[in-house]
């Protein structure tokens, strides 16, 4: 929660989006934000047996890909304002629990397998924000909230600076449709105040529904063609409920369509937030994870390569993303004790020790 001013004194002004550093600074932030959503994702989804629950992958999984594409997104809106987009360095991947990058304090994320504490951490990061809800550039209280902030400040810039000031970015470092797919969503190649306000829209509406209070993403369900797709807040809330949103629900009913079964027996029971130091060094799990750690960062090393001028690097995102699969479900299969199983830990690893 918020702190509230002692009494008697004035509440600080919410910071402003005002210089073309601050608004790099936040789509950098944005980028973080991004991220930070994959390592309690992929840990929901790779403790799944994809044969006892279907539908619980369906959901997850199709969450983490858009997420992916949230992550380009903000790596395009970064490099059409001349930033350079940053994810292989240690402040990417602290120790977990962690907050939000300059989000709500209150909001910890965890890496836990699915369930029950899994889904209520989902809800509470992809919550919408509420109707008239005021643009908050740090400490947001829902993503939502942060990108409105973005908006106005990209707007604001270029009525006093003018477009072409704004966006002076290499357009060759735009990673556009032909290097990301899996998703219903569109990856926007960001090129002005327009194509920058599209690309907003497509990261909010995914995340929490479209605006007048919709629980539609504005998509079609890139498992199912014939639904519509709801944002990843009410996918969420479907798996919490056992149900489907149909038409003519709404965030107020919840729920009311076709029934979706979730089978607790089908999970791993992974251990809650891993750590290296659970396991002495050498030792079969903390190898296994060690592994692990090298790839992901890997990974991030990829990605910042194809966010910086060298896009075709995606491709081989993608197939170390494979990798990192096998690894994860390798180590949710070796005994931890206590009735639970091990996991990764995320820890970051310098390029030097890769």
């Amino acid at each position: 929660m918020k702190h509230s001013p002692p009494q008697g004194a004035a509440a600080a002004p919410p910071a402003r989006i005002d210089t073309l550093d601050s608004l790099r600074e936040h789509l950098q932030w944005a980028i973080e934000l991004e991220h930070a959503t994959l390592p309690p994702y992929l840990c929901a989804l790779y403790s799944l047996d994809p044969e006892r629950n279907p539908e619980a992958v369906e959901v997850v999984g199709g969450v983490f890909v858009e997420e992916m594409l949230h992550l380009a997104l903000a790596a395009n809106l970064l490099n059409a304002v001349g930033g350079r987009p940053r994810l292989d360095t240690p402040t990417t991947l602290p120790p977990h629990p962690r907050r939000l990058p300059h989000g709500d304090r209150s909001l910890e994320l965890s890496l836990v397998p699915f369930g029950a504490d899994a889904l209520e951490m989902f809800l509470r990061l992809e919550r919408p924000a509420p109707p008239g809800a005021p643009a908050e550039g740090d400490d947001y209280e829902t993503i939502g909230q942060f990108y409105t902030a973005i908006e106005q400040g990209l707007r604001a810039l270029c009525d006093r600076l003018g477009e072409r000031a704004v966006f002076s970015g290499d357009p060759a470092h735009q990673v556009n449709a032909g290097h990301f797919r899996h998703t219903a969503g569109r990856l926007i190649a960001v090129d002005g105040l327009d194509s920058a306000l599209a690309a907003l829209r497509e990261i909010v509406e995914q995340g929490e529904g479209t605006s007048h209070g919709e629980v539609w993403d504005g998509d079609q369900d890139v498992f199912h063609p014939e639904r519509d797709e709801v944002g990843h807040y009410y996918r969420f809330q479907e798996l919490q409920a056992g149900r489907r949103y149909r038409r003519g629900d709404t965030p107020r009913s919840g729920p009311t369509g076709e029934t979706i079964s979730v089978d607790p027996t089908g999970v791993l029971p992974m251990r809650r937030d891993p750590r290296l130091d659970d396991h002495a060094p050498g030792s079969a799990i903390r190898t296994a994870q060690e592994e692990f750690n090298h790839t992901y960062c890997t990974l991030l090393h990829l990605l910042e390569q194809a966010f910086n001028g060298d896009p075709k690097q995606m491709a081989d995102a993608t197939g170390t993303m494979f990798a990192l699969k096998g690894q994860a479900q390798a180590l949710m299969r070796m005994p931890d004790g206590d009735g639970t199983t091990a996991g990764p830990t995320f820890d970051y690893v310098p390029p030097e020790s890769r």
